[in-house]
C-alpha cells in the first residue's frame, strides 16, 4: 500500500471512531441492510451486503433535474455505516451467522444442499439485539447456473458495457455524479450481445458476472442500469471505496471466487483496454489452464499505440483466443465463429 492510500485509510478509520463514539447506544434512525446479488452452486454460495444508518436512495425518475441526480449520487457515497451488527443469513437449508466489519460490510459463504435455478431466494436478518433493534429482515437473491449452462461470462463494467471515460477523470466524475441508471449510456449493441451470450435452450441462461473496480456504493445504480438497458442480470462484484490497511481488493480475487464456486463452467472474459483488464485476464488464463474459452478486449485507449495491450499478447497462450475488438459487432462475429453464439 502506498503512503497516500495508507493516509486515506487511517483518516477514514479515525473519523469512523469519532462518529461511532458520538452515536454509541443510540438506536439507528434509518437502519437498513443492503443485500447484494449473490452467486453459487454445489461448491457453495457467497452472500454479501452492507448495513447502514441511511434512508434508502430515491429512485431515478425520467426527466428529473440535475440537482436530483446529484443529490442521489452524493448520497451513495456519504454513508453512516454500522459495524458489529449481528446477522443471520439463510439460503435454502443452510444458515450462517456473521457480524459486519468496521465499514458495515459482511460476507458469508454457505453450503445449502439444494438450490433453485436460475435464482434462489434467501434472507438476511438481525441475529440479536443491536442498539435497541431486535427485528429486521430483507430478501437476498442468489444466481444459480442451471445444468444446461454451457459457459459463464465474466465482464468488466466501466468502458466495457457502460460508457464511462475512465481515462478522462473529469468526464468520468461528471457522468458518475450527474447521471442515473436511466440516463447513462451503454455501448451500442452491447446489451444484445450479452443477451445472446447468455441464451440457452432451457431459458435459464449462461450466467453473467459483472466484476468491476468501482466501489460497492454503486451496486444499486449498476443493477438498475443493467435492468433498464436489458442486460442479463447477474452478480455485480465490486470493492470498497478506500480499502483497508491490507490494501484494496484485487479484481483477481473476485474472478477467482467465481471460478472456484462454479467449477463445472468454462468462462468468456470481456473487458477493455483502458486500464488493466488485459493483464488481469492474462493472469487468470495462466493460473487456470483450460477454464477460459476466449478473451475479448474493447479498444478504448486514447493512444492505441501505447503498447500496453501488446505487452500482454506477445506472450499469449495461442490455445485461448485473445481478440482486441473495435466494437460489439467484432466480438459477436468472432464469438459466432467459435460456436459461443
Amino acid at each position: 500500500m502506498g503512503r497516500k492510500q495508507w493516509l486515506l485509510v487511517e483518516a477514514e478509520r479515525r473519523w469512523d471512531a469519532v462518529r461511532l463514539r458520538r452515536k454509541a447506544g443510540r438506536t439507528p434512525e434509518s437502519f437498513r441492510i443492503d443485500a447484494y446479488l449473490g452467486h453459487g452452486g454445489p461448491e457453495g454460495v457467497v452472500v454479501r451486503g452492507r448495513v447502514l444508518d441511511n434512508p434508502p436512495p430515491t429512485p431515478a425518475m425520467a426527466g428529473e433535474g440535475l440537482g436530483a441526480a446529484l443529490r442521489r449520487s452524493l448520497g451513495q457515497f456519504v454513508t453512516d455505516e454500522l459495524p458489529g451488527v449481528p446477522l443471520r443469513v439463510t439460503v435454502g437449508d443452510a444458515t450462517a451467522e456473521v457480524a459486519t466489519d468496521h465499514e458495515g460490510y459482511f460476507r458469508v459463504e454457505l453450503r445449502p444442499s439444494r438450490l433453485d435455478s436460475p435464482w434462489h431466494d434467501g434472507t438476511i436478518e438481525l441475529a440479536g439485539d443491536y442498539r435497541g433493534l431486535t427485528e429486521h429482515r430483507v430478501p437476498v437473491r442468489v444466481r444459480v447456473p442451471g445444468p444446461d449452462a454451457r459457459f459463464g461470462v465474466v465482464s468488466d463494467v466501466d468502458d466495457t458495457i457502460l460508457e464511462t471515460g475512465v481515462q478522462r477523470v473529469g468526464l468520468m466524475l461528471r457522468q458518475t455524479f450527474t447521471g442515473s441508471a436511466l440516463t447513462r449510456t451503454p455501448f451500442p449493441g452491447a446489451a444484445e450481445l450479452y443477451q445472446d451470450l447468455a441464451a440457452t435452450e432451457d431459458g435459464q441462461g449462461n450466467p453473467v458476472f459483472y466484476v468491476s473496480s468501482s466501489p460497492w456504493n454503486l451496486h444499486e445504480f449498476l443493477v438498475g442500469f443493467l435492468r433498464h438497458r436489458d442486460f442479463p442480470l447477474g452478480p455485480v462484484l465490486l470493492r470498497d471505496l478506500i480499502g483497508s490497511h491490507q490494501g484494496r481488493a484485487r479484481k483477481h480475487e473476485r474472478i477467482e471466487e467465481v471460478l472456484r464456486l462454479h467449477p463445472q463452467l468454462r468462462f468468456v472474459l470481456i473487458g477493455d483496454s483502458g486500464e488493466r483488464d488485459p493483464q488481469v485476464y492474462a493472469d487468470i488464463v495462466r493460473a487456470h489452464p483450460g477454464r477460459v474459452l476466449a478473451v475479448y478486449i474493447r479498444e478504448v485507449r486514447l493512444d492505441p499505440g501505447d503498447g500496453r495491450v501488446e505487452q500482454v499478447t506477445d506472450g499469449w497462450d495461442a490455445d485461448v483466443p485473445f481478440v482486441l475488438a473495435a466494437d460489439s459487432g467484432a466480438v459477436r462475429e468472432h464469438a459466432r465463429g467459435i460456436g459461443l453464439l
